[in-house]
């Protein structure tokens, strides 16, 4: 079996292990990259466009598919899903389709999207300036939430608490936003909506995120998880619990306005990552991505509900049905958390033996490496790794990896 993995622009070496996931899995996997660095990947396996316009991808990946007749075209990548729905459409292999690709990536037209179909979701509006985002919070009632319409990664996405507030970031945010390396580097040639801010207004509740897939009529939630982090103005410190806290009757609403949401932006047969949060006691959509979630939410689901993203993946891009059921957690609890220090750029980072060796933890993904610039609030959300731990209840797990957590150092240049 032959994939051709995708990145639009190439984002350091995050999708890595990704790729070697894939290839664990008996996949020939090939990557082609618009942008990248030539010894990302070996040479007779992976190619360079030298462009993100989306008839060079096409181009190149037409020429290479006639060499060696791939099964299908995949991505990890958040701004590389139009890209690849393009790309393998042209190739005629499985694909999502790119109005539903621009459905999963632009959350102004996923909320019309969704709005249309009747799916609960916060009250919305584009801003495209200052002013507008006063009017629609004024509207609302603070808090609100202002968050890029072509986002990734949580960047620049603030609950704001007050008109004065809102002057203060709004024009810092949107500048950051529609600067965003996701925002900038979709496929060039593709109309892919608007890119400025969403106002939205505040969901009060807790927030669940999903591993799902999209299979025709029906939509299964494979992994569910509890998002426990402490929130603050910004949403970057993602801390995650699972198995869910969900009770059944909340776990099936959840279900119901996630399949409403997927068939609303057009995906039938689609890997996803779904994000919930509860606010009068019903389930409000913010976003359904047409790819699988980060920071090892993929190993999360395999130890904690026994689904395999990564393989649903491989499965969905050469268009067979992924092993797959409805939500059953085996039992084992895991929690998981973004490594965050403060802004600067990296000396140093130890991860002692203590942390590399203890039996549990399943996830430990150090993602910057000496010389990277680490930003914070307001001038970005940079982690500088992932960790997680299993344990025998949530606190358990928690309290595991909260103490393995403070023994990993990060030296700042001065």
């Amino acid at each position: 079996m032959k994939l051709l993995a995708m990145e639009t622009k190439q984002y350091l070496s995050y999708y890595l292990s990704r790729y070697k996931q894939v290839e664990a899995l008996g996949v020939d996997l090939y990557v082609l990259n618009g942008e990248g660095t030539p010894d990302f990947w070996p040479a007779e396996r992976y190619r360079i466009a030298g462009t993100f316009h989306i008839s060079d991808l096409v181009r190149v990946a037409k020429e290479w598919h006639a060499d060696e007749h791939f099964d299908g075209v995949i991505t990890f990548a958040e701004n590389s899903v139009i890209a690849v729905a393009g790309v393998a459409e042209a190739l005629g292999l499985p694909s999502i389709g790119v109005d539903a690709a621009i459905k999963s990536r632009n959350k102004y037209l996923m909320r019309q999207a969704y709005e249309k179909a009747g799916v609960p979701i916060p009250r919305y509006r584009l801003a495209h300036n200052l002013d507008e985002a006063l009017v629609a919070a004024d509207d609302f009632g603070y808090p609100v939430i202002i968050k890029p319409t072509m986002g990734g990664g949580s960047y620049f996405v603030h609950r704001i608490d007050s008109r004065e507030e809102m002057i203060e970031k709004f024009d810092e945010a949107y500048a950051g936003g529609v600067g965003l390396f996701w925002a900038t580097t979709e496929a060039k040639g593709i109309d892919t909506g608007p890119n400025a801010m969403l106002v939205e207004s505040f969901l009060a509740g807790r927030e669940y995120l999903m591993e799902a897939l999209a299979w025709d009529d029906e939509v299964y939630l494979g992994s569910v998880v509890d998002r426990i982090t402490q929130e603050g103005s910004n949403f970057d410190d993602d801390v995650h619990h699972a198995p869910t806290s969900l009770a059944p009757d909340d776990l099936a609403a959840v279900h119901a306005a996630v399949k409403a949401a997927t068939h609303a932006q057009g995906l039938r047969r689609s890997a996803m990552h779904a994000e919930v949060r509860f606010h009068d006691g019903k389930p409000h959509l913010l976003e359904i991505a047409a790819r699988v979630g980060g920071g090892g939410l993929d190993m999360t689901a395999r130890i904690t509900a026994d689904y395999d993203p990564i393989a649903a993946v491989v499965d969905v891009g050469r268009g067979v049905k992924p092993r797959v059921r409805h939500y059953q957690p085996t039992g084992t609890h895991a929690t998981s958390m973004c490594l965050i220090c403060d802004g600067g750029i990296v000396r140093h980072i130890d991860v002692p033996a203590e942390v590399r060796e203890s039996e549990k933890v399943f996830l430990l993904k150090i993602t910057a490496r000496p010389g990277d610039r680490i930003l914070r609030p307001p001038d970005g959300n940079t982690i500088f790794g992932f960790l997680g731990t299993t344990g025998t209840s949530m606190q358990d797990a928690f309290d595991t990896m909260t103490e393995l957590a403070a023994k990993i150092k990060v030296t700042l240049e001065d």
